[in-house]
């Protein structure tokens, strides 16, 4: 079993009256972003150690609780131990913790006790020694009887530096931090203004991770540009995804009323505003609302594709386009279907790069050369996602 061990111990720098921990940090709090990570990564309990109950710290452990995992305050050692499992492993996150979940998820899969570091010359602002020129860079895997270790000490000891020293006793395995994830935003920070920087430098990394190329060359870039702003002024992901919505209904009715060309971009638009509105939903715990809005660009791309190629077949006065886009759109749906999102290539299609085709097409006057390349593209698609399956089922 997996727990996790937050913290709500400090206050912010420039803000004594509220705990770092329940900071604005990418449209939610900062322990709810932290919580995020460790729930992605396999955890079906939180501990969190608080030191004083705030209103905003406890609204922030309620919506935590919504995500389907058990979560416990305590205020000791002691107090976590009773709330473990004696054979649990435990994904320990530094209080003010920034990071992604490409770094927790690695440490999760790391085996026996094991600290990451940063050398000391290289360490932010809050990262604790622990010797050997080292600096512990704020994420830990430890086990259930190191918390019962510091449990024996007095009760005025630091919970979380105890920890830090009796994994460092026991030889705890170093995981250095990759070189390029201070760039990404990882780092303790305890300031409201300095966190919101970290919060943007994050949600440009969760954008640019993401596989296949038209998230990566088209839709980051928009992103980087819209989401921060998004994110600042609290739009909720609804919103956004409902504006989507509303503009891929538009360029259906502006096709189906003649205007192809224009249509397919302004449903191209949609699906880029869903994307948008997909990742704040994300971000903001609401997976089933996330989840809807990618399924709503597939429905946006198929539904577009099939009224262009029936008005482009209606103007030939045969079938063709049409029986080619609704080929397209049976493919596309397969290759979908036996893409597993975490082994999707960058060369892969997916609903928004096929309408994109579609669409460059259409603005260049050969509708049927587009809707037949784009066939062919998710042909290919479809055939390495199932080698890929074959060779690893």
């Amino acid at each position: 079993m997996l727990a996790g061990l937050l913290f709500a111990i400090h206050d912010a720098d420039d803000r004594p009256d509220r705990l770092a921990a329940t900071l604005p940090f990418s449209g939610v709090t900062l322990i709810e972003y932290q919580a995020r990570l460790l729930i992605a990564a396999g955890v079906a309990q939180v501990i969190v150690v608080v030191a004083r109950m705030t209103p905003e710290l406890l609204g922030a452990i309620n919506r935590i609780g919504r995500r389907g995992v058990s979560v416990d305050t305590v205020r000791s050692a002691a107090e976590a131990v009773e709330k473990l499992h004696p054979l649990a492993r435990v994904l320990m996150l530094g209080d003010g913790l920034v990071t992604t979940d490409a770094i927790v998820k690695a440490m999760a899969a790391e085996e026996g006790d094991c600290l990451l570091v940063v050398p000391e010359a290289d360490a932010g602002p809050g990262f604790e020694r622990v010797g050997g020129q080292m600096a512990w860079a704020g994420v830990a895997r430890l086990s259930a009887s190191r918390i019962a270790e510091v449990a024996g000490l007095p009760q005025d000891y630091d919970l979380q530096s105890s920890l830090l020293r009796f994994a460092v006793q026991s030889r705890a395995t170093q995981v250095l931090l990759p070189t390029d994830a201070v760039r990404g935003g990882h780092g303790i920070e305890r300031q409201a203004r300095t966190l919101e920087e970290r919060g943007r430098a994050v949600l440009m990394t969760i954008v640019s991770g993401r596989r296949g190329w038209f998230d990566r060359f088209v839709l980051a870039p928009i992103a980087r540009l819209a989401l921060p702003l998004l994110v600042d002024r609290g739009a909720a992901g609804a919103s956004v995804g409902g504006a989507g919505l509303a503009l891929g209904v538009a360029g259906l009715v502006t096709i189906g009323f003649g205007l192809a060309s224009t249509g397919l971009v302004i449903a191209l638009v949609a699906c880029v505003a869903l994307a948008l509105g997909s990742v704040l939903s994300d971000l903001r715990d609401e997976a089933p609302l996330a989840r809807w809005q990618t399924l709503a660009i597939g429905g946006i791309a198929a539904a577009s594709t099939l009224v262009f190629a029936f008005i482009v077949a209606g103007r030939a006065g045969e079938n063709t386009a049409l029986a080619i886009g609704t080929a397209l759109i049976a493919i596309g749906s397969l290759a979908e279907r036996a893409i597993l999102e975490r082994d999707r290539r960058l060369w892969w299609g997916s609903p928004a790069a096929y309408l994109l085709i579609v669409g460059a097409f259409a603005l260049l006057g050969f509708p049927v050369f587009g809707l037949g390349f784009a066939a062919v593209y998710a042909t290919a698609t479809l055939a390495d996602a199932i080698e890929r399956l074959r060779r690893d089922p």
